[in-house]
């Protein structure tokens, strides 16, 4: 088959998840989960040719860290699958219920998408991840991954589909799609008859590739350039744990800092501290030249290693006189993901909230909970970035769109 009939038949395979129930799809989840246990053994051994076969290439680390299964990680996806399991079910969800005076009762409710794409990179986890939330949405999903996955996906979606087949839905709610020529992925963006939003996940590159190609609606994150603000007002000893957390927990993450901002008030006390607890995990830092005078190993930073998303253990450092600098640094730098202050002064912090624009802003906690998961939302399928129907990490409500439905009597409009 080509990419159009394997559409056509997820979409209509959505058609059957549009109307099992909320308890018919927890149990399906639940099975999920079971066959990606009973197949560890060799959705790992697969991962592992994976690995090998990037690390031959000579694949960067960050893109490796990204790749990588483990016993733990995996245990990881199918517990998140069965939390997905556990969260309330959007569908049928009124939002709103109003009697207009005409005597016709409004109400918005929570249905489906339909079919979704997604497109990603490197990482294997995001074909359970997204598989499951798209389900438990009543939605079917495409999955296209990359070159670099594809045994790792392989064996994921076996196992997936064969839950499916077990609970009496057809497969193709859940398409691999195993043409990985350009093509082909050009062609499944082309299909807005069928395909009714787009989620790329990955570099830059593939995300801007997959917005400008497009005839589908897409959800776009470019980048996550996240940035730490230490305020003249802050705990610095809160403030070097979260920036140790934001920058060395898992440096390829979207949600790892690339910039800290430092007042100059607390400059001289923090900026040493921070850099030994920097330099013992190993990250280089990159300053202004007000910044390098407490940073003696730094080199010198340029307008480029601000904008850098680095997903690496590089920092960038810049001083700022005020908190309206700080604000007018991450207004000219961000990408409108995830921005943290520390301070311990509250209408500092309210000015910070509400100064900036972007999808998740932090108060004295890690960028690291800027993650559909830490938030609550059980595993997520993406981070959005746009402004649209969903901002910030997006779990299952941002899968379902409100329609209107409404019950008269027999009311008509003169």
């Amino acid at each position: 088959m080509d990419i159009r009939e394997h559409a056509q038949h997820c979409r209509a395979a959505a058609q059957v998840l549009a109307q099992l129930s909320p308890k018919a799809k927890t149990a399906l989840l639940l099975g999920m989960a079971d066959a990606l246990d009973a197949d560890a053994e060799p959705i790992l051994a697969a991962n592992a040719r994976d690995l090998a076969a990037a690390q031959e290439k000579g694949t960067g680390t960050a893109m490796l860290d990204r790749l990588a299964l483990n016993p733990a990680r995996l245990a990881a996806v199918s517990a998140a699958l069965r939390e997905v399991a556990t969260l309330p079910d959007p569908v049928g969800t009124v939002t709103r219920d109003d009697i207009r005076p005409n005597g016709i009762r409004v109400q918005k409710v929570r249905v489906p998408l339909g079919v979704i794409a997604m497109i990603y990179e490197a990482r294997p986890n995001v074909t359970a991840d997204a598989a499951a939330l798209c389900i438990k949405a009543g939605n079917a999903v495409i999955l296209r991954g990359g070159s670099e996955a594809i045994h790792s996906n392989t064996a994921i979606a076996h196992a997936l589909k064969r839950a499916l087949r077990d609970a009496g839905v057809p497969d193709a709610a859940l398409t691999l799609v195993e043409d990985l020529r350009r093509e082909t992925m050009l062609a499944l963006l082309q299909l807005s008859d069928l395909v009714d939003l787009a989620i790329p996940r990955g570099g830059e590159g593939l995300i801007r590739f997959v917005a400008e190609h497009a005839r589908v609606p897409v959800i776009k994150h470019y980048k996550g350039v996240c940035h730490l603000y230490v305020d003249r007002a802050a705990d610095l000893d809160k403030a070097v744990a979260l920036l140790v957390d934001g920058k060395t927990s898992r440096p390829a993450a979207c949600n790892s800092l690339e910039t800290l901002l430092v007042h100059v008030d607390v400059a001289a006390t923090f900026l040493p501290q921070a850099a030994a607890a920097l330099r013992e995990r190993g990250v280089e830092l990159r300053a202004d030249d007000r910044a390098r005078q407490w940073l003696p190993d730094a080199t010198a930073a340029t307008d480029d290693d601000y904008a850098a998303e680095y997903l690496d253990l590089i920092l960038a450092v810049r001083m700022v006189d005020d908190l309206e600098q700080a604000l007018a640094h991450i207004q000219q730098y961000s990408s409108d993901h995830t921005e943290v202050i520390v301070t311990e002064d509250p209408g500092a912090a309210e000015r910070f909230v509400q100064a900036l624009s972007s999808a998740v802003v932090m108060v004295n906690a890690s960028s690291r909970f800027s993650d559909g998961g830490e938030l609550g939302l059980g595993a997520e399928i993406g981070i959005s970035t746009t402004r649209l129907h969903a901002y910030g990490p997006m779990g299952l409500e941002a899968l379902t769109v409100e329609r209107f439905v409404v019950r008269g009597q027999g009311q008509v409009r003169r």
